[in-house]
């Protein structure tokens, strides 16, 4: 049976848990929902803030950080959790992903990547306060005790505890939504969870006289996202990016805005949004590597390669998933002593269980554009068949190497031979011809359409629907002179 390390391998990586929520706590009494902080939930925040920055590329500092800090803080104490602004700590993080969470003790957090998909301060808002509405209604903790009571999770549950595979089959493993690399390993919310979080999120916008139909034109937003994405990245867009478990956002629409309907509130303060993330970076930052179509691009670590055709990737701050049918993989590294073998043989190891022994038949020496590797594969039993795990290393110097580690059904691993072979070192003047794309928020002039804004979107496909998407535009909605949109840019 494969290994739960093994399972993670095959796992959908790298997806998008937006709005999905926080990060399990530990186990004892729910206090009930909208009760005050406790000193426990204090103490476990604390001790999960540091690593959840890690996780997701660290915090913002700046005037972004601030302002998202500020409506963050504002909306938080809605809640009941505390009542004061400097109970909560809300961050900016530096991820390319669509994400907000929030965890017990009042820490609230949303991904760079998230604010630049909104259109204005109520949707900010209304994601916040979204998250803090899982944390006041203690719902990670409820899904949690839930958990241990079946055995899913042991006592040893943390606050970065995730969804935990059992010995599964290929076939099962690769439509799990276990989320690696710079996503944030959760528990799964229910569908009553999720709809409830939605509901108390509006109530916090209505108090804080916030349109709270706000929810529901982010949620919107979140929805035509990951259409958008699947179309781009050629995958099927009819499973959310979340997890499976969650009513993805296209459905939670509706919901958010009958229960929006009637009530008070009317501030958006959407021109003050726009100029406050005017300039924010939008995708990947290039101190993390950049994912450029099937190119993946590291200025600072002076690498790329390309992912086989009809395959996408994510990139994480600990490894780039690759994603297709015919299998997985992700390009990480490991300790390097000088000495390939020893390093392939070792992540062999790593991806195997207790009790258990993941090791290839034999190890190859070959040359890869001047790099030295070494590969090798094993063939694992799983619980519908056999698989073959790939492990492909290359050293970049005496103590630095990379690798590739993939899994496919037996036989197949030559659906990545292009990859393993695309792995070179980039030269000095490729690596600083790489920068990050950016936001740009313009005033439309007359005579500006949405064709022509969209042709400066500084991406090579689907220019026009990116820029809808971005602007929370429907098909046939035309632009007015005098209104703020967003494009993206090219950096400097």
């Amino acid at each position: 049976m494969i290994s739960r390390k093994l399972a993670a391998l095959m796992s959908t990586a790298g997806m998008a848990l937006a709005l999905s929520g926080c990060a399990a706590a530990g186990g004892g009494a729910v206090p009930s929902a909208s009760a005050p902080i406790t000193q426990s939930e204090a103490q476990q925040g604390a001790e999960a803030h540091p690593q959840l920055l890690a996780e997701f590329g660290g915090a913002m500092t700046g005037p972004y950080a601030q302002y998202v800090e500020q409506v963050g803080q504002n909306i938080a104490v809605q809640s009941g959790l505390g009542n004061a602004r400097s109970s909560f700590t809300v961050s900016l993080v530096n991820s390319p992903v669509n994400n907000a969470f929030a965890i017990p003790g009042g820490y609230v957090y949303t991904t760079r990547q998230l604010v630049t998909l909104m259109n204005n301060e109520a949707e900010l808002a209304g994601v916040l306060g979204h998250e803090v509405a899982h944390v006041a209604a203690r719902h990670s903790q409820r899904r949690q005790q839930t958990a241990q009571r079946n055995s899913i999770l042991g006592a040893a549950g943390a606050i970065l505890s995730g969804v935990l595979l059992g010995d599964s089959g290929i076939g099962d493993t690769l439509s799990r939504g276990i989320l690696q690399g710079s996503q944030l390993l959760t528990l799964k919310f229910s569908r009553s969870q999720e709809l409830e979080a939605d509901a108390l999120g509006i109530q916090y916008l209505t108090k804080a006289g916030y349109d709270p139909m706000a929810m529901s034109t982010v949620l919107r937003s979140l929805a035509l996202q990951n259409n958008l994405d699947a179309q781009v990245e050629g995958r099927n867009a009819t499973i959310p990016a979340w997890a499976s478990t969650h009513p993805d956002p296209a459905s939670r629409v509706q919901t958010a805005e009958s229960k929006a309907q009637g009530l008070a509130g009317s501030v958006t303060n959407r021109d003050t949004f726009l100029t406050k993330i005017d300039g924010m970076m939008y995708g990947d930052d290039p101190e993390q590597g950049i994912v450029d179509g099937r190119q993946f691009i590291h200025p600072e670590l002076r690498l790329s390669f390309t992912a086989p055709d009809g395959y996408y990737m994510v990139n994480g701050t600990r490894a780039v998933s690759i994603n297709g049918q015919s299998g997985k993989a992700q390009m990480t590294l490991a300790p390097y002593n000088g000495n390939l073998n020893t390093y392939v043989n070792k992540v062999f190891s790593d991806l195997a269980g207790e009790g258990q022994t993941v090791a290839p038949s034999s190890l190859q020496q070959t040359t890869v554009n001047g790099l030295p590797a070494v590969y090798g594969t094993a063939r694992v039993n799983s619980g519908s068949g056999q698989v073959d795990v790939v492990v492909f290393a290359y050293e970049f110097s005496n103590d630095r190497a990379y690798h590739f580690q993939a899994i496919t059904q037996a036989g197949k691993s030559n659906a990545f031979s292009s990859m393993f072979q695309s792995m070179r070192l980039i030269s000095q003047s490729e690596a600083d011809n790489v920068v990050p794309r950016k936001l740009d928020v313009v005033t439309v002039r007359s005579g500006d359409t949405v064709a022509s804004l969209a042709n400066r979107m500084a991406f090579t496909n689907a220019q026009e629907t990116r820029f809808r998407v971005l602007n929370g535009l429907t098909n046939d909605e035309t632009l007015r002179a005098g209104q703020k949109v967003k494009i993206v840019v090219r950096g400097t």
